[in-house]
């Protein structure tokens, strides 16, 4: 299932690394916060590389909705009240920055991908308190947000936050032109990060500085990113024939919907779920039921589907990996926002390694220490870890292998072994060991994608065993016996 972005982008092969070699510094993952960051150092002069293991922009950029805002949901009251109104204001001004830094790129390379600045609305069908008391909060943080009582949707609203002079783009448009006088390798995959140096399937490079901006950082030590965030995922269908939106719009309620033009098309979207915990399916289908409700000669042309990594504290980690490591950077926990937060990031870790003071460094630090603040969410991702781990020792209450329903995936059994199985629609049985190779976790079946998803860290895989989604690196091997 492609997206609309790479449906209508083709972006120029490089080629892989073809010999070990030294450099400044090496950006591991071609994504937008990898070759923003790129792009930036080397526009202050530094010699920089970058490593993708497929594609340019193959991992989550070519999925997102491609919003840039500084409105992230429900946020700035709660910011307020978490960490003060001074890093309130930081995390705001941050964003809107963001926003004019892709404005400044665009028009200073002219680049053509469909960049347009519009209004992003926070509506909800019935909590107008909710919408009131975060408009107040943004507007005493200096941002361009009123409340408003009407907007313009086909369906009634308790109202709306309107946030001003935001913006939404065609990124693998962008991705494309300012990669283009960057170095980067391609379906160059690294394996190991030990110290600085970097060993991949087509040899071996040592780095001064090495930043980690594969959506979810790989290495389990130091660091322990695995322990400070989860993975979640939401669906996104294109539709064309559909009414022309004055904005972008994004709703605050449980099955609420996401909604923006890109061109002739609506892309409707949300449905989020944690990865992994999605065994019943049926996203795509309630996406299309809601759309039903107010477009009635809609048509589907693409559905895709995307994945976020969320912190425990709300904010991302951006910044030096590890106190142990100080010339290892990371990128990481945008939650939906991952458009202005790889904006924000490349700002950052470009003037860290360059030696220039950032205002927004220390905020997004990922050696700050909120205790309180994250411990319920800790506590429930360490549960569903442990679950992830000791799930799954009883053969003989699966079902039996031979009982899998065509187009149906599940932990099933062979006698007296247990398989992650599925039965394609020729009766077919692909069948995968069922631990995810990251940590060890019981992957789970996901109907809707036809994929083996891990609950507790976010690996992704399809039936076949390859990976989708990081943090695991390896494949997971078909079993035929």
């Amino acid at each position: 299932m492609k997206s609309i972005w790479s449906k209508t982008t083709t972006i120029q092969d490089r080629s892989v690394l073809s010999s070990d070699m030294s450099v400044e510094t090496v950006v591991i993952g071609a994504g937008l916060a990898g070759i923003l960051t790129a792009y930036f150092l080397q526009q202050k002069g530094r010699q920089v590389i970058v490593l993708e293991a497929d594609r340019i922009g193959s991992g989550q950029t070519k999925n997102t909705t491609a919003k840039i805002t500084s409105q992230h949901d429900l946020i700035y009251e709660e910011l307020i009240k978490k960490y003060g109104i001074e890093n309130a204001k930081l995390y705001a001004r941050a964003n809107e920055e963001a926003i004019q830094r892709y404005q400044d790129i665009i028009k200073e390379n002219n680049i053509d991908c469909e960049f347009e600045k519009l209004p992003s609305y926070l509506y909800s069908v019935r909590d107008k308190e909710k919408l009131v008391r975060e408009a107040r909060a943004a507007v005493g943080l200096g941002l361009p947000a009123s409340y408003v009582k009407n907007v313009n949707l086909p369906f009634s609203t308790a109202g709306a936050v309107c946030f001003e002079n935001q913006a939404q783009f065609h990124p693998l448009k962008f991705l494309k032109e300012i990669s283009k006088k960057l170095k980067i390798y391609e379906k160059t995959k690294v394996y190991s990060v030990k110290g600085h140096k970097i060993t991949t399937n087509h040899g071996t490079v040592v780095a001064g500085n090495i930043v980690f901006t594969t959506h979810y950082p790989f290495p389990v030590i130091p660091g322990f990113y695995f322990l400070r965030q989860h993975q979640e995922r939401s669906y996104i269908i294109a539709f064309s024939g559909a009414k022309k939106l004055d904005g972008m719009y994004y709703s605050i309620d449980k099955n609420g919907l996401s909604l923006r033009n890109a061109g002739y098309l609506l892309l409707v979207g949300d449905c989020s779920h944690r990865t992994g915990k999605n065994e019943s399916g049926g996203c795509y289908f309630m996406l299309r039921t809601q759309a039903k409700r107010y477009m009635t000669e809609g048509k589907e042309v693409a559905c895709w589907s995307a994945q976020d990594c969320k912190t425990h504290d709300k904010l991302p980690l951006i910044g030096k990996y590890s106190w142990f490591r100080p010339y290892w950077y990371v990128a990481t926990g945008f939650k939906k926002w991952g458009m202005t937060f790889s904006m924000v990031s490349a700002m950052i870790i470009s003037d860290e390694i360059c030696g220039n003071e950032n205002p927004y460094q220390k905020l997004f630090s990922p050696q700050r220490f909120h205790p309180f603040i994250c411990a319920r969410d800790f506590l429930i991702d360490v549960g569903v870890s442990i679950r992830g781990l000791l799930t799954g020792y009883h053969v003989l209450s699966c079902a039996k292998e031979k009982d899998l329903k065509k187009g149906h995936g599940g932990i099933v059994r062979k006698g007296f072994r247990r398989y992650a199985s599925y039965r394609d629609e020729n009766g077919i049985i692909h069948r995968i060991s069922i631990r995810c190779p990251h940590m060890g976790c019981e992957l789970l079946w996901n109907p809707d994608e036809l994929s083996w998803d891990c609950p507790c860290h976010g690996s992704r895989f399809d039936y076949d065993g390859n990976l989708i989604d990081n943090p695991s690196q390896k494949d997971k091997r078909e079993i035929t016996d």
